[in-house]
């Protein structure tokens, strides 16, 4: 390992000026990029979702490639997967080791926000992304382009703005009323997501904003408050949506969905709201031609269902709800990625038992907590 004497394990690190290989390329891999490092709102959840996707690689007889940097992960153990990369998840590093694998192709849709950051990047170099498209994933995840998506289909949506320049900002936000919700664009778990109560918070938050993502979209939207948040956890093919499920929050909208205490199944939606979410459910599924995961998270006020976003990815919630539901949603979700034809399955009631997730921190540790 790292020079100094022969390693048995297959953890495997790039280097530059070298004169040859240690290993062979034999090119028949399937590469499943993980989470990177557990930051706020990157967390085991979607290790447990990169390690189930393998495991069903495995178990369906697929060679698998790891890329992680993680050694608190599951899926850094070196028996999880046939080949572990243990390189950072950056564009460049991704791409050079397909360029060196040549896999069938890889699986972007297991390891949170990190992965899908680089889809685009890896389409234009022609790597082969499997399961929902590159071009898709940018759909859901540049802002302007996924608000006006849903304009045009008719599906409702807080009232937004792209924003130009902040004088249109302060002018758009006093016409709807504050408070309002300055949201960047491909970014987890709310980086530089800020609820503005005044001019002065706007401008403060807008910066914020921009210097997390300068190439992509700010959107402004009016925030609801005392509103109900709703998550959907699906598994889609072609559009088609295969298993779904539906979270409750506890608390009202503002909290975020992988920090908020959830219930599944929902509890307290009556069958009406509940038809109207699956309906918007398989729109957006079908819009954005989503095969693999998908999370949707929607609000809901007076008898009103608004839809916030759409992550075409596995969510932090995934193992909850196929835990609860007794289904296993990463499974399935891979065996579509690889083109296997899967039959449709209800589970959205459940299976005689209710699950609630509630988060723990560790205020401990947090200074003024």
């Amino acid at each position: 390992i790292l020079g100094e004497w022969p390693a048995t394990t297959n953890y495997l690190y790039l280097t530059y000026n070298a004169s040859q290989h240690d290993i062979v390329f034999p090119g028949n891999y399937i590469m499943v990029v993980g989470s990177g490092v557990y930051r706020i709102g990157s967390s085991v959840e979607f290790d447990w979702c990169a390690v189930g996707c393998l495991r069903e690689l495995k178990k369906l007889g697929c060679s698998t490639l790891m890329v992680n940097y993680n050694p608190e992960t599951v899926s850094t153990d070196y028996d999880v997967c046939d080949r572990l990369y243990f390189e950072e998840i950056s564009f460049e590093v991704v791409m050079d080791i397909y360029q060196i694998e040549n896999p069938e192709g890889i699986i972007l849709s297991m390891g949170g926000q990190l992965p899908n950051n680089i889809a685009m990047d890896l389409h234009r170099q022609q790597a082969k992304v499997l399961g929902t498209s590159p071009e898709s994933i940018d759909s859901a995840e540049n802002r302007f382009k996924f608000s006006r998506m849903l304009d045009r289909k008719g599906i409702l949506q807080p009232r937004w703005k792209e924003l130009t320049d902040l004088k249109s900002a302060i002018e758009f936000c006093e016409e709807v009323g504050y408070p309002c919700l300055v949201r960047p664009s491909y970014v987890l778990s709310g980086a530089a997501m800020n609820v503005a109560f005044s001019n002065q918070d706007l401008e403060t938050y807008l910066n914020a904003a921009y210097l997390v993502n300068k190439e992509h979209p700010i959107v402004i939207s009016k925030f609801l408050t005392e509103a109900k948040e709703i998550d959907v956890d699906a598994v889609a093919s072609d559009g088609e949506i295969l298993c779904m499920a539906v979270s409750e929050h506890i608390e009202n909208a503002g909290v975020h969905s992988g920090d908020a205490t959830l219930v599944t199944p929902p509890q307290d939606i009556n069958s009406e709201t509940l038809n109207r979410i699956k309906v918007i459910a398989r729109d957006v599924a079908g819009l954005l031609d989503v095969t693999g995961p998908f999370n949707m998270q929607l609000i809901a006020k007076n008898n009103e269902l608004k839809v916030i976003e759409c992550n075409v990815r596995v969510s932090r919630s995934f193992p909850f709800v196929s835990k609860t539901l007794n289904h296993d949603f990463v499974a399935m979700a891979t065996r579509v990625i690889i083109g296997l034809t899967v039959e449709p399955v209800d589970v959205l009631h459940g299976c005689s038992k209710v699950g609630v997730k509630v988060p723990q921190f560790s205020f401990s540790r947090l200074a003024g907590a």
